[in-house]
């Protein structure tokens, strides 16, 4: 089963981590949550949750893919992070999957994983300028081993295309029915 790694910072846009976190474990994929720090995370809107380790922890261990949330200052934190950055690297280097949504994927182009004409989706106001990619106003945006995503509004969208990418079409379906989620 494949497994997917997804750090938490404070100020994580809820909505984005959870029904990441949520639609891949309902499509049977292990997710591994893990905090830039011990204890609880405050999220943007103020809730605190707590994740499955720490992302100290979570290094030693081997994943499929790497997710990044949005919210901005949660993104800025996750852009900053040294231990991120290297993930972000060693998973573009062999080509692992990477994912990232809203704010996130300034964290891909400022560590080079989106450069050049590659093409990327992502929160509007939230793309600074000058660090690489063609942007897009797609809702989700697959790039050879890269996918980003617009906002939280988007959340489903870009887990149900994980789930696809991981698991294939019919499990995408049989995830999604349940949820009836608009057409």
């Amino acid at each position: 089963m494949p497994r997917v790694l997804v750090p938490l910072a404070d100020g994580f846009e809820e909505m984005e981590g959870i029904i990441i976190i949520d639609v891949l474990r309902r499509a049977g994929i292990e997710v591994v949550s893990a905090s830039l720090k011990d204890g609880p995370i405050t999220a943007a809107r103020g809730t605190k949750h707590l994740a499955d380790t720490t992302l100290d922890q979570a290094l030693s261990q081997e994943f499929d893919m790497l997710v990044l949330p949005g919210g901005g200052p949660g993104a800025k934190a996750l852009e900053a992070d040294e231990r991120v950055a290297q993930l972000l690297k060693e998973f573009h280097e062999k080509k692992k999957r990477i994912g990232a949504i809203c704010a996130a994927p300034n964290a891909l182009r400022r560590h080079n994983v989106i450069q050049g004409q590659d093409r990327f989706t992502m929160y509007p106001d939230s793309v600074q300028g000058g660090n690489g990619g063609f942007y897009t106003k797609e809702r989700v945006v697959r790039n050879a081993h890269v996918t980003t995503s617009l906002a939280a509004g988007s959340a489903f969208e870009f887990a149900l295309d994980i789930v696809e990418q991981l698991l294939g079409p019919e499990k995408k379906a049989a995830v999604a029915g349940p949820m009836f989620l608009p057409q």
